[in-house]
């Protein structure tokens, strides 16, 4: 028999807020992330605003801060939430020998985590500065002394996408199953439904699981622009992401880091930790389509939302909340609407569905976890996120959307839907937990 799995402890930094309460405290008022872009100059981009985390100093939050001094800003974003959900499931990341009664043999990790961002003009300039005119060759050992030097005073040492889950083993102890993926916009739903059967299975107690993504740098913009996926709306961040609007024009690029603790329930009971949610299914597919493009009949996405279905043994009308994916682009609006449709049929009207992408924008490979606690927080407080800014629907997609304000409505069953770039589609069923 299968263990059940649990969440004990949620923690997030992004563009609305450095902890759980204060982004939900921003999704509740209303709040925004969307400004221009301070990291770069931005001016000759098509797009010249993002969604930054703003008041976010690492050295205050993690023990040893040198441990983790050249992490990429994903890392240093989600060691901040794996503190906080650490420090909610009653997990000791302070001590050299923690006493909280874990067996770390057991712990295990699971991120989804981007690549670190580089500063691409150094790094040029750094090649124009070693090469030696006269003899026309480059000076190597000039070179990698001065680009040394750049990676060390922007503390961007690290562009391997293993690494920040490498920086969670360090700061947690865990010694268990320490795996990444990179599949895009659903890096971090993948990373936790894996990580859920991982538990499911007995192969972990406890796994730490979640996503760190920063791609707001040149190279980040620059791809997104070239995909057309951003929002060119300048004049206006504030209401630049309006999922399901019919002047929609696509997404805002943010960051962030965002963990759950996933128990077994054995281990929880055990330990006595406050149980906050049950994850009861989990589905995941590819369109196997084109690689920028979801199927045009939302073929994965319907398959993986009807795998977690299954799995989680519910019907249509368990489900009282979808928490979407939702991004603003006119494709995915369209498609996942349909994805909806095709699923949920005549219930698919019945059913609310919002986009909390539309106040804290796309945090990229954390953006999965991140509305994944937004689940949880809406199953306990049993309110829904609006999906902002949808003050002209598009006539095409008629679902509700819980258009610009939060809803107040008992939420048992949520499902949450996450689809990447490349036809990765990742989708899980969360519940109240009871006995």
């Amino acid at each position: 028999m299968s263990e059940r799995v649990v969440i004990t402890g949620m923690g997030v930094v992004c563009p609305i807020g450095n902890s759980v309460a204060e982004m939900w405290e921003g999704l509740m008022t209303g709040r925004h992330g969307m400004n221009q872009n301070t990291l770069f100059d931005a001016s000759a981009y098509p797009t010249t605003f993002d969604a930054e985390v703003k008041n976010y100093d690492l050295s205050k939050i993690v023990k040893n801060p040198a441990l983790h001094a050249h992490g990429n800003r994903g890392t240093a974003f989600v060691l901040g939430a794996a503190v906080e959900a650490c420090r909610q499931a009653g997990i000791d990341t302070e001590t050299e020998s923690p006493s909280d009664g874990l067996d770390r043999s057991r712990m295990g990790i699971y991120l989804g985590a981007g690549e670190g961002a580089m500063d691409s003009e150094a790094f040029f300039s750094a090649i124009v500065d070693a090469w030696n005119s006269q003899t026309h060759e480059m000076d190597w050992a000039a070179w990698a002394e001065t680009t040394f030097r750049i990676m060390t005073a922007e503390h961007e040492l690290e562009q391997e996408t293993n690494m920040p889950a490498a920086h969670l083993a360090v700061l947690t102890g865990a010694r268990g199953i320490l795996r990444s993926c990179l599949t895009a916009c659903a890096a971090s739903t993948q990373a936790v439904g894996e990580a859920v059967m991982l538990v499911r299975s007995g192969q972990a107690d406890v796994m730490v699981a979640g996503g760190a993504h920063s791609m707001i740098h040149p190279l980040g913009l620059m791809g997104f622009n070239r995909l057309t996926a951003l929002s060119t709306r300048n004049d206006d961040p504030a209401t630049a992401s309006r999922p399901f609007s019919a002047s929609r024009d696509g997404f805002i690029l943010g960051e962030g880091g965002a963990v759950v603790i996933l128990e077994s329930l054995t281990s929880a009971r055990k330990r006595g930790a406050a149980i906050l949610a049950e994850i009861t299914g989990f589905g995941s597919s590819s369109d196997a389509f084109r690689v920028t493009d979801m199927h045009e009949e939302a073929r994965g996405a319907v398959q993986a939302i009807r795998a977690a279905l299954k799995d989680a043994g519910v019907t249509l009308c368990d489900i009282d909340y979808i928490s979407t994916h939702g991004t603003s682009t006119v494709e995915n609006d369209s498609i996942e609407t349909l994805a909806i449709k095709t699923v949920f049929g005549e219930y698919a009207r019945k059913v609310p569905c919002s986009s909390p992408k539309s106040q804290f924008g796309h945090l990229i490979g954390a953006t999965g976890c991140a509305e994944l606690i937004t689940c949880v927080m809406a199953i306990q407080e049993n309110i829904l996120p609006a999906t902002m800014n949808l003050h002209d629907p598009d006539p095409a997609l008629d679902l509700d959307y819980v258009p610009n304000k939060p809803r107040k409505k008992k939420i048992d069953t949520v499902l949450k839907e996450s689809f990447g770039f490349g036809g990765q589609n990742n989708v899980l069923v969360i519940r109240r937990f009871s006995e």
